[in-house]
């Protein structure tokens, strides 16, 4: 019987440990994440190795990357090597790579706002939510 109770206590303390640091790990989380806003597009278009203006405008003007920003992004990624960033700032001179394509898939030319936390050393952000961004 002493030993039944003695794994009660043991499993009842183990419980509350796992809790407690459920608990601190969640006020981390909230602590180091913010919030990003701007449009997912491709690392090409966002850092000009074929676009003068930090966008898909001269792409969508020739046509020969699709006609939205939406299929501009994913033509670039999938047959020029870019990858998802997120343009932010003004004239969309921040930008950063978003590490959670899983999450990012569907974004691809929009307006988004993102929670997530930056890592300063990649220039990355581990993307932890994303939604579309509401009109002001």
């Amino acid at each position: 019987m002493e030993d039944v109770m003695k794994q009660q206590m043991i499993r009842k303390n183990a419980a509350w440990l796992v809790a407690v640091l459920l608990a601190m790990g969640c006020v981390a989380w909230a602590q180091d994440s913010r919030v990003f806003r701007g449009e997912v597009s491709d690392s090409q278009c966002a850092m000009n190795v074929h676009s003068l203006t930090r966008s898909h405008e001269e792409m969508l003007k020739s046509k020969s990357m699709g006609g939205t920003a939406n299929t501009c992004t994913m033509y670039c990624i999938q047959h020029l090597g870019g990858y998802l960033v997120l343009s932010a700032g003004k004239d969309g001179k921040d930008v950063y790579r978003l590490d959670r394509a899983d999450l990012v898939h569907g974004f691809e030319g929009q307006r988004v706002k993102i929670t997530g936390v930056l890592d300063p050393k990649a220039n990355q952000i581990h993307v932890l939510k994303i939604e579309m961004e509401k009109p002001q």
